[in-house]
Order: C-alpha cells, then structure tokens, then sequence
C-alpha cells in the first residue's frame, strides 16, 4: 500500500493491467488458495484478504473500469517521479532555488532585525513557487541549520550559519581574481587586483520584491 492508500491489484495478482477476465478468475484461485489462512504451509491472513479484495473490484467490469482510472493516475505519477530524477538539469534549478531562499532570508534579516523571518507562503510568491514544492526546500535548509523557524509567529528565518553559507557562497573564482575570506582581492589572470564591492553580494531572484 502506497502513502495515499493506493493498492496495484494488479502487481499483487502478478498480472498485467491488460489481463482478460479468464485469467483473472485463474490465478486469484490458485493464490487464494496458497495464501488462505488454513494453509499451514503458507497461509497469510493479510494478503488472503488483499487478494479477495483485487479479485472483488478487478471482476467486475464496473468497478475495474473506476479502478483503472486510478491506477493510471498512479503510474503517470511514478512515470514522472522517474523523469524528473533522469533529468540532470532539475537538480540545478533545485539547488538554485535553494539559494535564492537563502538570499531573501538574508536580506530580510540583515535590513529588518526586528522581523526578520518571512511566512512559507510570503517565500513561494516571492520565488513564484508552489508551496508544495517550497516544503521539501525548507525542510533541507532547516535540517541544514541555515534556517529556523521563529517562535512568534512560526515564520522562517536564516541563522549565522545560513549567513556563513550566503557570505562564503559568494567568495568564489572568478575569471580575473579570487576573493579571500577576509574580502581581500588576489591578483588575477590579467595581473590586476579589485577589492570586495555591492557586486560580491548575494544575488535575489529577478522579480521578486526586494529588488523593488
């Protein structure tokens, strides 16, 4: 049984989706009869009743029909579950969205002390995100410890180490210098130096109100 209460009759019987009404009667015989309770060898009181409960709704063209709605539903989730973690550039956006939290959370608490923590919905319209989505982002920065909930009020805030993690992210290589942790530009490809300036600074989504 999945999460949603969700049962493949299907894979239970081990046969396929498009099996006819014949075999159906066939094998739920020769499992109901290995898995019935009063078989000592194998009997299994669980998945007896699992497997009257799939012959019930899968003989019946009425109720196999509704069934079968659900069980596409189902595997077009599975089916895109496997998509996306095939797809190499998802992981990219997820992290980029990752980072653009962070960056509003920073900048929420560096220019208001007072209130420096932001609501799960406020975040998703800002990164214009479904909720949904932003959930799994804000339970990885929290396990993290870059961000915390408040306990007035519950919304989400960074932490020094979520700062640390903003600051540090930007202290990267460049094409002509490399920025040492103490903001002190080292000569560049070009032989020439540039001091830590506004441009060094974590960056904010496009659109998003802070950048009003």
């Amino acid at each position: 049984m999945t999460e949603d209460g969700f049962i493949d009759y299907y894979e239970l019987l081990q046969l396929s989706s498009n099996v006819d009404a014949d075999t159906i009667e066939r094998v739920f015989r020769y499992l109901a009869k290995k898995f019935h309770p009063d078989n000592k060898e194998s009997g299994d009181m669980h998945r007896f009743r699992l497997i009257v409960e799939a012959h019930r709704t899968l003989s019946k063209a009425e109720s196999r029909a509704a069934y079968d709605v659900k069980y596409q539903d189902y595997w077009n989730r599975k089916w895109k579950l496997a998509s996306d973690a095939g797809n190499g550039t998802a992981f990219g956006e997820e992290w980029e969205t990752r980072e653009s939290l962070l960056s509003i959370l920073y900048f929420q608490r560096r220019n208001d002390m007072k209130k420096p923590g932001l609501g799960n919905l406020e975040l998703a319209r800002l990164l214009c995100k479904p909720l949904e989505l932003m959930e799994f982002h804000m339970w990885y920065l929290k396990a993290k410890g870059w961000v915390e909930r408040l306990e007035d009020g519950g919304q989400l805030a960074i932490t020094a180490l979520g700062v640390d993690h903003v600051e540090q992210g930007r202290l990267r290589l460049r094409k002509d210098r490399l920025l040492t942790p103490g903001g002190i530009a080292l000569e560049g490809a070009e032989g020439r130096t540039t001091s830590r300036g506004s441009e060094d600074l974590p960056e904010l989504p496009r659109g998003s109100d802070f950048n009003q």
